[in-house]
């Protein structure tokens, strides 16, 4: 159980750390953590506020959805996020808001463009839309088909090389290795989404970053060949 605490608390401060980026407004938003050996999952329970929120407000649930530990309703999204740790196996931290710049994005069914060198810090590729749900994908199962979309948009990448996808219509999701990862993307997303919609704002025109600044960029911080930070 010690793990699974560990797991509760590492969520928890995911969480919080949301409205202090200023990524989300009232309950609009969630992080969750998933302890790969139980196969168990730690997600904000649904519409609580973060301004109380505490680690009794994190639910463990299973892969399936089924409660395991908490008193409350997990999030609603929470088939969102099984869906994508079912099919992401290195992602141990999921993030959801709806964060204005990168929902700007998904609301005008735009992927955003690499266009500078804080994109290529984050992902080697433009963020991606995921297509439109079918109407029966919304009636039948909506949080679960939206993971399926997400899945879809990162295709055969490696997901933790294309760590955020805008769901048409709706908001980001992020993610990373732990939940303070998908944390810090979901921060570097909403920054690179505002950059990119101010640099489209002074030229509708703009050309990508060029191929070697970006395969530059994205190495130097990711992968066998990373030389950004300390050892």
């Amino acid at each position: 159980m010690a793990a699974l605490d560990a797991l509760r608390s590492e969520v928890l401060a995911a969480n919080l750390a949301l409205p202090e980026h200023g990524l989300v407004t009232l309950t609009w938003g969630n992080a969750s953590g998933i302890d790969r050996e139980s196969k168990l999952v730690a997600i904000k329970a649904s519409g609580v506020s973060y301004e109380r929120m505490t680690a009794a407000d994190i639910v463990v649930v299973d892969l399936e959805g089924s409660v395991v530990e908490g008193e409350r309703r997990p999030s609603t999204d929470t088939p969102t996020h099984l869906a994508l740790y079912r099919a992401f196996e290195r992602v141990g931290g999921i993030v959801h808001t709806h964060s204005p710049w990168a929902t700007a994005w998904a609301q005008a069914q735009r992927e955003i463009p690499l266009l500078g060198t804080t994109h290529a810090d984050l992902s080697a590729h433009p963020i991606p839309l995921t297509r439109q749900l079918t109407a029966d994908e919304v009636d039948t199962g909506y949080e679960e088909a939206t993971g399926t979309v997400v899945v879809e948009a990162v295709g055969e990448r490696d997901p933790l090389e294309v760590p955020c996808v805008l769901v048409r219509g709706h908001a980001p999701f992020s993610w990373g290795s732990t939940p303070a990862q998908a944390v810090e993307h979901a921060v570097t997303l909403e920054q690179v989404a505002r950059m990119a919609l101010l640099t489209t704002l002074l030229d509708p025109a703009a050309a990508p970053l060029d191929d070697a600044v970006r395969a530059k960029h994205f190495e130097r911080k990711h992968g066998p060949r990373a030389y950004y930070g300390q050892r």
